[in-house]
């Protein structure tokens, strides 16, 4: 308890001169600056209870680390006399109220960094999609924390794509960045980086650090974060691999840091000396890498933490006083903004092949009105009464039939071809796909029934064309190009439900138009 008290002290020293927002912090090139052109080095901790390593719990229910004012007034303290200014939050909840938590942290000095998804809505590696409930809780994070000064930026992804046979989630992870740094524009808010964190996978790391840097800079990160930990115990520059990251990116077009660090093989989470952040703040480091964020705060199962919570005990770690020690003894030798030009281009796009799978073509932008459009307009859907562990059948039994019938609402990473209608939710999907079978089977009144499981409707086409609507507010032409297809062998475009009698299009920039085949 004396480390908290005197935690405390220092807090209430420092918050008299940290009263006032905090400056915001930019982005120029592969740097951080502070307002006045000062460069800045994150000096972070995760920050989030029961994040399992390298954000891979499955959980779903998660514990917002930013609506917690009791553990906040416990742990910033705590989180100053350590001796950081940053903080990573793997998942927020947008509806809760995080105004004493984030003062608390302006006032110690401390940014945010925070993940957009949460454990039931992120994109799943395995079966990737980026819809309208993705979309919509990415863009309710950032409105919950936009009018925050001290908040950095955000993360669209954590680890997504982890091996070369699931690297076509990425096409995936992309488009949200895009799409959200499109939200943050539109809506007038101050320039807040959207970024990617990545694990350190030898087989795929350059594909990937180069596939979310290549293209039209409107869907390319703002920021990288490399989630390493390859540095153990007592170690080098070569034996960790770090002269390798130095190396890979040293001519990385925007900032790059470690988004996580903190090997505990070498003795658990008390075992850790702490010699890597020594080196993350040395020059030939801070040229390139902006610092680094440890991973964690919290004392867990996993074994990685630097504060322990019992009850209402909390108690700081060995391993806590040896990083202290470290943070405050590092000085990176940084750049003013003034003198500082960016020569540094974004990489090529990686090529297609069996190392990496994601085409630069990206998935088109989620849009409710599209969907809600398209499910009005269908003839026949799937009942509200109806489970959804009866969807796949029914999506099987017709895509299996015809699976040019299904084309609107499916995605192919690897080709760049995306459905209209992929953006939509599964029933709408169901809607879409119910509809063109009903129509090609001539509307047969046994082909809208599914064992009782769909139903015919009045179709209301006075919201138009609803294809025409689902491009209307894509942002796929900032992917550098794209491609969108529904089947021109739906028969239910005859009946003009959801588009022009061909409904086959091909969304692409050319000459700056958006294209219509």
């Amino acid at each position: 308890m004396t480390t908290l008290k005197l935690a405390l002290s220092a807090l209430a020293l420092s918050s008299s001169a940290l009263a006032d927002n905090l400056p915001s912090i930019s982005i120029k090139g592969s740097k951080f600056f502070f307002e006045n052109g000062t460069q800045f080095f994150i000096k972070g901790v995760g920050y989030q209870q029961d994040s399992a390593a390298s954000g891979s719990s499955t959980s779903s229910n998660y514990t917002d680390p930013l609506a917690d004012a009791a553990r906040c007034k416990k742990d910033v303290p705590l989180m100053a006399a350590l001796g950081i200014n940053t903080i990573r939050t793997y998942a927020i909840n947008p509806k809760s109220d995080h105004t004493t938590c984030m003062q608390l942290l302006n006032d110690a000095g401390i940014y945010v960094i925070s993940d957009l998804s949460e454990p039931t809505l992120s994109i799943n590696r395995n079966d990737p999609l980026w819809n309208n409930d993705l979309y919509d809780r990415y863009k309710a994070v950032v409105d919950s924390l936009a009018n925050y000064t001290n908040v950095i930026g955000f993360f669209a992804g954590n680890e997504v794509s982890n091996q070369a046979n699931n690297t076509g989630a990425s096409a995936y992870v992309k488009a949200a960045v895009r799409d959200t740094k499109l939200y943050i524009k539109n809506k007038n808010y101050r320039s807040m980086g959207v970024g990617y964190a990545a694990n350190d996978d030898e087989a795929i790391r350059d594909e990937l650090s180069a596939y979310f840097n290549c293209g039209d800079s409107a869907s390319a990160i703002d920021f990288f974060g490399y989630n390493i930990y390859s540095w153990c115990g007592t170690s080098t520059f070569q034996e960790s691999g770090y002269n390798r990251f130095i190396e890979a990116f040293q001519n990385y077009s925007v900032p790059v840091f470690f988004a996580e660090y903190g090997c505990n093989t070498q003795g658990g989470a008390e075992g850790r000396k702490w010699d890597e952040t020594t080196a993350l703040y040395t020059k030939n480091m801070s040229d390139v890498v902006n610092g680094g964020i440890v991973y964690q705060y919290f004392e867990e199962e996993n074994d990685y933490g630097l504060v322990k919570v019992s009850g209402d005990d909390t108690k700081t770690m060995t391993n806590y006083k040896a990083l202290q020690t470290k943070l405050r003894a590092a000085e990176p030798t940084g750049v003013s903004e003034s003198s500082y030009t960016n020569t540094n281009k974004a990489q090529s796009c990686p090529t297609v092949g069996s190392n990496w799978v994601a085409n630069s073509n990206l998935p088109p932008t989620p849009n409710t009105s599209a969907c809600s459009c398209m499910v009005k307009a269908a003839s026949c859907v799937v009942k509200s009464s109806t489970s959804t562990s009866d969807y796949s059948d029914m999506f099987n039994y017709i895509c299996g039939k015809d699976s040019s019938l299904c084309a609107g609402v499916n995605g192919n990473a690897t080709t760049g071809v995306y459905g209209a209608f992929s953006m939509c939710s599964d029933s709408e999907k169901l809607a879409y796909v119910l509809n063109a079978y009903y129509v090609k089977q001539s509307k047969a009144s046994t082909a809208c029934d599914f064992s009782g499981k769909a139903q015919t409707q009045t179709a209301d086409t006075s919201g138009g064309n609803c294809t025409q609507i689902a491009l209307s507010n894509s942002n796929t032409n900032n992917s550098g190009s794209s491609s969108s297809s529904s089947s021109k062998n739906d028969s239910s475009a005859a009946n003009g439900v959801f588009g022009p009698d061909t409904l086959v299009f091909v969304a692409a920039l050319f000459g700056g138009a958006m294209l219509l085949l």
